[in-house]
């Protein structure tokens, strides 16, 4: 697919901060992508670029090919769903969904035939004469999602869209928003600092780091395939270990490791995830296998997550899945091993 939205050297500062440096990216019709980061790093700024809520320093912001940079919100094919909501607590469910659609003119029987649709493709059918005081708060995310939707957008933003919600609530609403995503082809950029949140939902992520994309790409193969330092510790908290590389192997004094795999000459950091790490039932020799102790053990419901001190004092994390039954005790000496093929070489 053709990009429906660039940004090419979009730049935004506020005073001596650089919220956007020099930002390059294409996201395709209909596709669902996220920007990922933590605070700071630009991501939000980004979406209000794209809304029009705020103007680029420098760069340009196109659509379909056309430079929309200093075109006004109420003039982009573009809606924009808030993380507060933003419903008007005097107006029922119904007015709230059809109130851009009386803003654009919309006859009255069009607009009515369209919020009911609307209120249908979320799920609340009946609830039009409700007031949001009257709504839980998933209930409300939807009234916001089908206000957005009516005014069939071809571009949907969402500001951290599921941050309101509890637990349980985030998964199911998570896969309905996905689902709608598909049911009405638009393109959806999320923002969001939930890491798991957009591995699940995106087709592709972007992860911010200091205005900048530190990388780009299907979920999957950010995840397994991490491109920085910054990038494997950002995503999944993954074991990054300096030192360097030569003959195939990767010698890590402060950890006491030999990694053998394909490791490129030069490299001077790998990444393991602490997933990819067993702990072996009988001892083991040669690369990819080290000893150490426990020092602690953290609960987390499918898996416990175990910090192993090396014997060379290094600490790594380790993730032991329930169904390998109980997790050793605090102060316990183990061997842990792990694949070739899941060490990642990292850049210099």
């Amino acid at each position: 697919m053709g990009a429906l939205l660039s940004a090419e050297a979009l730049t935004k500062r506020f005073g001596a901060t650089v919220a956007l440096d020099a930002l390059d990216l294409d996201i395709a019709e209909g596709e669902f992508f996220a920007l990922l980061g933590g605070s700071g790093s630009g991501k939000s700024t980004l979406l209000r670029i794209i809304a029009g809520f705020e103007a680029p320093d420098a760069g340009r912001l196109l659509l379909d090919g056309r430079d929309i940079s200093a075109t006004p919100p109420w003039a982009r094919p573009v809606n924009m769903m808030f993380q507060s909501y933003a419903l008007f607590p005097h107006l029922t469910v119904a007015d709230n969904v059809a109130y851009g659609l009386r803003r654009a003119g919309v006859a009255a029987a069009e607009r009515a035939r369209r919020v009911g649709d609307a209120l249908a493709m979320v799920g609340l059918e009946g609830f039009d004469r409700r007031r949001p005081q009257q709504l839980s708060g998933g209930q409300k995310q939807r009234v916001a999602l089908a206000r957005s939707l009516v005014m069939r957008p071809r571009l949907l933003l969402l500001d951290e869209p599921l941050g309101a919600l509890d637990a349980g609530l985030r998964e199911r609403t998570g896969f309905e928003l996905r689902a709608l995503q598909r049911e009405t082809g638009a393109a959806f950029v999320m923002v969001t600092h939930d890491q798991e949140e957009a591995l699940a939902l995106a087709d592709r992520v972007a992860l911010l780091d200091g205005g900048r994309i530190a990388q780009v790409g299907p979920p999957r193969a950010i995840y397994e395939r991490p491109a920085s330092r910054f990038v494997a510790r950002f995503l999944g908290a993954a074991n990054v270990l300096e030192g360097r590389a030569a003959d195939g192997r990767f010698e890590s004094a402060e950890a006491g490791i030999t990694f053998a795999g394909e490791i490129p000459p030069g490299t001077v950091a790998v990444a393991l995830r602490p997933e990819r790490i067993a702990i072996l039932a009988t001892p083991g020799e040669g690369p990819n296998s080290v000893r150490g102790r426990v020092e602690d053990v953290a609960f987390r419901g499918d898996d416990s997550l175990l910090l192993v001190r090396t014997e060379a004092g290094a600490v790594l994390r380790v993730a032991h899945a329930e169904e390998d039954g109980a997790p050793p005790a605090r102060g316990a000496d183990i061997v842990l091993g792990w694949a070739a093929a899941d060490v990642v070489a990292l850049p210099a």
